[in-house]
C-alpha cells in the first residue's frame, strides 16, 4: 500500500491576522516571518507547504515562487486567496493525499471539508508551529548535552565490526 502524501495549504493573510505580533507588522514583514516559519515546519514536518496570499496586497502579482523549500503562490488580480485555495484542493486531490488547509474563514472551512480535504484553523496552525519550535529547541539542547564519542551515530552492526577488528590487532 502506497504511505500517505500529506499537504499542507496555507491561506497565508489569514494565517498572518492570526497572529498577535504579526499583525502589528507590517505585510512585508509578516509574509516574509510566515515564510521563513513553514519552511522550518515543512523540514520538521515533512509536508508539502503551499502558502498563498491574496493579489490584492502585493504589486506584480500571479507569482508561484519557491522559497525556502516551500511554495509561496500570489493569486492573480481578480483572484482570491480563497478561490486559489480550493483550486488548488480540487487539482491536487488524490486517494494517497492527505490535504489539510490552514485557514480560520468559516465558509473556506465548509468548502474545503467539502472537497474532501481537512481543516486546521489558523490559531492550530499557528500552536502546531509553536511546539514544532519547541521540539526543534528540545532536540538541538539534546544532541549538544551528548558527548560525542568516536562511535557515535554509527550502526550497531558497524560498532560489531569495528570491535572484531579492534581485537584483532
Amino acid at each position: 500500500m502506497k504511505p500517505l502524501d500529506e499537504w499542507l495549504i496555507v491561506d497565508g493573510y489569514n494565517v498572518i491576522g492570526a497572529h498577535e505580533e504579526w499583525s502589528a507588522l507590517g505585510l512585508a514583514e509578516a509574509r516574509d516571518r510566515l515564510t521563513e516559519l513553514l519552511s522550518e515546519y515543512q523540514a520538521f514536518s515533512g509536508r508539502r507547504v503551499t502558502l498563498v496570499f491574496d493579489a490584492q496586497h502585493v504589486p506584480g502579482a500571479g507569482a508561484r515562487l519557491s522559497e525556502q523549500r516551500i511554495t509561496v503562490i500570489y493569486t492573480k488580480e481578480h483572484e482570491t486567496a480563497d478561490e486559489r485555495v480550493e483550486r488548488l484542493v480540487k487539482e491536487n486531490k488524490d486517494p494517497h493525499r492527505r490535504i489539510y488547509v490552514a485557514t480560520s474563514d468559516y465558509l473556506e472551512q465548509r468548502m474545503i471539508l467539502g472537497l474532501g480535504a481537512y481543516r486546521i484553523s489558523s490559531r492550530e496552525l499557528l500552536e502546531e508551529l509553536r511546539r514544532m519550535k519547541g521540539e526543534v529547541a528540545r532536540r538541538i539542547d539534546k544532541e549538544y548535552r551528548v558527548k560525542p564519542t568516536l562511535g557515535h551515530g554509527l550502526d550497531g552492526e558497524v560498532l560489531k565490526t569495528f570491535e572484531i577488528w579492534r581485537r584483532k590487532k
